[in-house]
């Protein structure tokens, strides 16, 4: 894992053109125990790094406002030559932050390299604390092995256990305590010898590149929600609520996908977390769109409701606005429930675990503000041998416990499989 580092001296960023590096995620170095890795990758482009000029540990309520104090005085005093001038080139840092404002530990990190790519270019940027280092040379490495000898077993509850937990959720919407809530539970995979988290990372992928593979100091996953994007004013975020699992035949998806879109017990949960993004994003945007109607996402495992919300933020100086942005969002009712407040007091009570940094921001973010934020899902926390699995479900007044319990395990397949050998 990542360590803490102090410098007192400024941050000194170089960013250079790169031939196309191919594979991005091929890029990354290895070691014997999680290696000091960052990823966020999607369809082939985006940014990988490795090594730690710089890294904040903020926790509690006020995590959001350490993390972006902390970034505005490294981009204050970072000497900063950028060769490519796009948004993910210069100063970088990579951030995951704990879902709950009393547990877990969050984390910004400035690589010491970061190769990215997007729109047919690529670039590499060195960062170091005082003087600037020798660009290095950019070239795949050798792969690596699989997780050996990998068994699973329940986390903190069973899943006949989960199941009461969401009957009384369903009991708890019914007398009016709230509308809904977005109920987790984990799973663990032990296996014989330390994990190298670049196995997943290659084989989520391959397997579902239009989601967003990720690594952040140790938790890692493939995420198909952007909690909020920020490029050169343009925001956007898409919400995802309401699932049914595929089943592996065209035809037979194509009918679940029509009833997914006509379901109104889906149709009432993704109103709720579409509603609650808009009215988050309003207050930060001159305008906005919001589509009336929702489109069915179909992914390898499971098929969603989604809407892509998009708006124009104010003029603005801020150069962490995209986390302040996420900070903003988060929890939306597609990871915490409605009304917002009553639905974290719920889950704190009844959901018998520490969710840490799983279903909160993570991403990356820019010296201009600029940045991307997914919702940490379809997500792992790899500790040595030991890796945590994640996966939640949105409860409303007809959810049936039966039907929850088998979303999360489809919720769980991405981050299983890619834990298996070829």
């Amino acid at each position: 894992m990542t360590q803490p580092q102090v410098s007192a001296d400024p941050l000194v960023v170089r960013t250079v053109p790169l031939d196309d590096p191919g594979d991005l995620l091929a890029l990354l170095p290895g070691s014997a125990t999680t290696p000091d890795v960052t990823a966020w990758v999607r369809n082939g482009d985006g940014l990988v790094g490795w090594g730690a000029a710089a890294v904040l540990r903020p926790a509690g309520a006020d995590r959001f406002a350490q993390a972006r104090a902390w970034w505005v005085d490294q981009v204050g005093t970072a000497v900063v030559r950028d060769e490519v001038r796009l948004p993910g080139t210069g100063l970088v840092c990579f951030g995951s932050f704990a879902f709950a404002d009393e547990t877990g530990d969050s984390v910004l990190v400035v690589p010491e390299v970061v190769v990215g790519r997007r729109g047919g270019r690529a670039w590499v940027t060195t960062t170091s604390a005082g003087a600037l280092t020798t660009t290095p040379e950019v070239a795949p490495v050798e792969p690596p092995a699989p997780p050996s000898n990998v068994t699973f077993s329940d986390g903190a509850m069973s899943g006949a256990g989960w199941e009461s937990v969401v009957a009384e959720a369903v009991r708890r919407i019914n007398a009016g305590d709230l509308e809904k809530v977005v109920l987790a539970r984990d799973l663990v995979a032990t296996a014989s010898e330390d994990v190298d988290v670049r196995w997943p990372l290659h084989r989520l992928s391959e397997s579902y590149p239009m989601c967003w593979t990720f690594h952040v100091d140790g938790l890692f996953g493939a995420t198909p929600e952007m909690l909020v994007r920020r490029e050169r004013g343009l925001v956007t975020s898409r919400v995802l609520a309401g699932t049914i699992r595929r089943t592996g035949d065209d035809e037979r998806d194509l009918a679940l996908a029509a009833t997914l879109a006509r379901s109104s017990k889906d149709l009432e949960e993704h109103e709720y977390a579409v509603r609650s993004v808009a009215d988050a994003l309003a207050p930060h945007c001159t305008s906005m769109n919001v589509p009336e109607a929702p489109f069915v996402l179909h992914l390898p495992n499971v098929m969603h409701l989604a809407t892509d919300v998009a708006g124009v933020t104010h003029e603005t100086d801020d150069v962490a606005s995209s986390l302040t942005l996420a900070e903003a969002l988060h929890p939306s009712a597609a990871v915490g429930g409605t009304p917002t407040s009553v639905a974290r007091e719920l889950i704190s009570e009844i959901e018998g675990m520490d969710r840490g940094r799983y279903a909160g921001p993570v991403g990356w973010m820019d010296a201009a503000g600029d940045g991307e934020w997914g919702i940490a899902l379809r997500s792992a926390e790899i500790d040595g041998a030991r890796v945590r699995l994640f996966a939640g479900c949105g409860i409303v007044a007809d959810s049936d416990p039966a039907a929850e319990l088998a979303e999360a395990q489809a919720k769980f397949v991405p981050v299983r499989d890619a834990l298996a050998g070829r």
